[in-house]
């Protein structure tokens, strides 16, 4: 039952008869529960509304500094392009990498004018006991002529003095009975010592040591010739004791590769050194040594 005016009260007006959530209509006792529901949603909406003014302050100063930004374009004033880097197709030169090939040892032993390291036979045959092929021999005998044709036998004198022949340089080597001369002849060029070849007939004159018995007179002997370079080169392998060398014979053919082998090696041991040298820097302020064709003296004799 509403609660009764006492007489002659005139009733509040309609503001005043308003009931505040929570609260009594008269003097009642307050709820406590609502008016706390109350106080947290005002709190929510309060909080939401800070975010959402700060985020529309953020916008707003983006929006004036993008508009600044706009607006001192308009002045002339540009920003600075992006600098372009050069590109390869831009015509600079790429760099290069020189190669330095090493010369051809050949080259050097191929004219007189290139072959200029000292020659004798105690350059070209050093050895006194060569080891060739596990087998040793014992040099007896060197000699050097410029006159070809005189230590020669069965036309091999013209033929060598037709293509120019400077100089024989010869050497004899012996090992259980057999003998080997080689010998070694000198031209201007590599043609002409080809053509020698070619043209070879007869053989070198067997050289014999000092104490040594003659070989390779007025018998059978074997034979090799070959050139390298500006060098023609010939052996004659016999038996110490003048027998014949027959076609089976297996001592003298031995003895005669053996020999062959060894100037062959001889001769390119010349030419690359020679090679070797030219190829080294020369030291500033100093005359350039001639290349040398002596081995060294940590060279192995077996070569």
């Amino acid at each position: 039952m509403p609660p009764q005016l006492p007489p002659g009260a005139a009733p509040a007006p309609a503001w005043q008869q308003q009931q505040i959530p929570g609260m009594p209509a008269q003097g009642g006792t307050p709820d406590w529960g609502r008016l706390a529901e109350d106080a947290e949603a005002r709190g929510r909406r309060r909080k939401w509304l800070l975010i959402g003014g700060g985020t529309l302050a953020t916008g707003a100063v983006a929006a004036i500094v993008a508009t600044a930004v706009m607006t001192s374009g308009k002045g002339g004033k540009t920003l600075p392009a992006a600098e372009k880097l050069p590109s390869a197709s831009a015509g600079a030169a790429e760099p290069s990498f020189s190669q330095v090939v090493p010369p051809n040892p050949r080259e050097f032993i191929s004219t007189e004018e290139k072959d200029k390291a000292p020659l004798s036979t105690k350059t070209l045959f050093p050895h006194s006991k060569p080891v060739l092929d596990k087998r040793t021999y014992k040099r007896v005998a060197t000699d050097t002529t410029t006159d070809c044709a005189s230590a020669t036998q069965g036309g091999l004198g013209q033929v060598l003095a037709g293509n120019g022949c400077k100089k024989l340089m010869r050497a004899t080597y012996e090992r259980e009975g057999v003998a080997v001369t080689v010998g070694v002849a000198v031209f201007a060029d590599k043609a002409a010592a080809d053509k020698a070849k070619a043209q070879a007939t007869g053989n070198v004159t067997a050289l014999s040591g000092d104490d040594g018995p003659t070989f390779c007179r007025a018998t059978a002997c074997r034979l090799t010739t070959n050139a390298e370079g500006r060098y023609t080169y010939f052996t004659v392998a016999g038996y110490t004791n003048g027998s014949p060398v027959h076609s089976d014979d297996t001592k003298a053919l031995q003895a005669g590769r053996d020999v062959a082998g060894y100037t062959f090696r001889r001769i390119m041991y010349r030419a690359n050194a020679q090679a070797t040298a030219a190829a080294s820097p020369k030291p500033s302020g100093k005359a350039s040594a001639k290349p040398s064709a002596k081995p060294s003296a940590s060279a192995s004799p077996k070569d």
